[in-house]
C-alpha cells in the first residue's frame, strides 16, 4: 500500500484522530515508531518513514514509542471490503493470527491459506502485499506488543506474561524482545513503574489488585451516549454505571462450579472505565 508522504506529515502535524491505528511513522533520527496523535515534539519530514502497520515499522527495525504506545492503538477497521477480495483475505489472515497469537502456537500457513479457500502461495503473496510482511513477521510483533502491554499495565511475573504473549519458553522471550526492541523486560518494567509512580491517576497496583490493561480507540466517540445506553439498560445487582465506569460482577460456568464440588462460584468483577481526553479505558478484571 502507498502512502502519500506529504498527506501522511500533515495527519502527523494535526495529530489527527482519525488516523490513529491506521497510519504509524518511523523517525529514522530515533530509531523509534508513533502514532500519529503522540504528543511528543513533531519530528522534521525528512526524518519520518510511514507505515500502516506496526508489523511493518518493526521490520524496518523501529521499535515502539514508550509514550504513545502503539500497542494500545485501535484496529483498522472491518476486515472486508466489496471492492478488493484479496485485501479481505490479507485481513481476514491477520484476524486470524491475531486470534492465536497468544496460544503459543505457530499456525501453518497452508492450513491458514486453506480455510480461506485460497492456495498458500497465493496468501503469501496477497498477504506481503497488503501488510509489507510475512505471515511470521507479523505474528512476531503481535506477540511482542502483547508482552509490551502486559509488561506496562500489570504486574504478571515476567515468566507469565511470555507464555501469555504466546512465547513457549523465558528464554526465546527475552532473546526476541531484547532483539526487537532493544532493551530486556526487566527494564521496561522498571521504566514502566517509574512513570506509573509519577502519575497521580495511575495508581501501582499491588499483588492483590485485579489485572489491568489498557486500551485505545479511535476518536470521535460517544462515551456519555454509551454511559447513558446501558445505565438505562443495567441489570439490578449486577451491572453498575458510575461516572466513566461501567462494572459488571462475573459468575463462573456451572463446569466450574460441578468441579468446586457444586459449591457455588465467587462471584468476580470486570470494570470498563473510559478516559476520553486520552481516547483510552482502562480494563480491570478480578477473578
Amino acid at each position: 500500500m502507498t502512502i502519500d508522504g506529504d498527506a501522511a506529515y500533515q495527519v502527523l502535524l494535526a495529530r489527527d484522530a482519525r488516523f490513529d491505528g491506521r497510519l504509524f511513522v518511523g523517525v529514522t533520527s530515533t530509531g523509534v515508531y508513533c502514532r500519529p496523535i503522540c504528543r511528543v515534539r513533531t519530528p522534521a519530514q525528512r526524518n519520518c518513514r510511514f507505515f500502516t502497520t506496526p508489523a511493518q515499522c518493526e521490520a524496518a527495525s523501529f521499535r515502539p514509542c514508550l509514550k504513545c504506545r502503539p500497542e494500545i492503538a485501535p484496529g483498522p477497521g472491518l476486515p472486508w471490503t466489496v471492492m478488493d477480495a484479496s485485501r479481505t483475505l490479507a485481513l481476514q489472515a491477520a484476524m486470524a493470527l491475531d486470534a492465536s497469537a497468544a496460544s503459543g502456537e505457530t499456525p501453518s500457513v497452508v492450513a491458514l491459506a486453506a480455510r480461506l479457500g485460497v492456495s498458500d502461495r497465493h496468501l503469501r503473496r496477497i498477504f506481503f502485499a497488503e501488510h509489507g510482511v510475512t505471515p511470521l513477521q507479523y505474528l512476531q510483533t503481535r506477540r511482542l506488543l502483547l508482552a509490551k502491554q502486559l509488561l506496562t499495565d500489570t504486574q504478571m511475573p515476567i515468566a507469565q506474561v511470555a507464555l501469555t504473549s504466546g512465547f513457549k519458553s523465558l528464554r526465546r522471550f527475552n532473546a526476541a524482545f531484547a532483539s526487537g526492541y532493544r532493551m530486556n523486560p526487566t527494564r521496561l518494567r522498571r521504566s514502566s513503574k517509574a512513570r506509573h509512580e509519577r502519575d497521580d491517576d495511575v495508581p501501582a497496583l499491588g499483588e492483590d489488585e485485579p489485572i489491568t490493561v489498557t486500551l485505545g480507540y479511535r476518536a470521535p466517540h460517544d462515551e456519555d451516549a454509551l454511559l447513558a445506553f446501558v445505565a438505562l439498560r443495567a441489570i439490578a445487582g449486577v451491572e453498575v454505571v458510575d461516572g466513566l465506569s461501567i462494572r459488571r460482577t462475573l459468575r463462573r460456568g456451572a463446569l466450574a462450579a460441578a468441579a468446586n464440588g457444586g459449591a457455588a462460584s465467587p462471584a468476580g468483577w470486570i470494570e470498563a472505565r473510559f478516559d476520553p481526553a486520552a481516547s483510552r479505558v482502562r480494563i480491570a478484571f478480578a477473578p
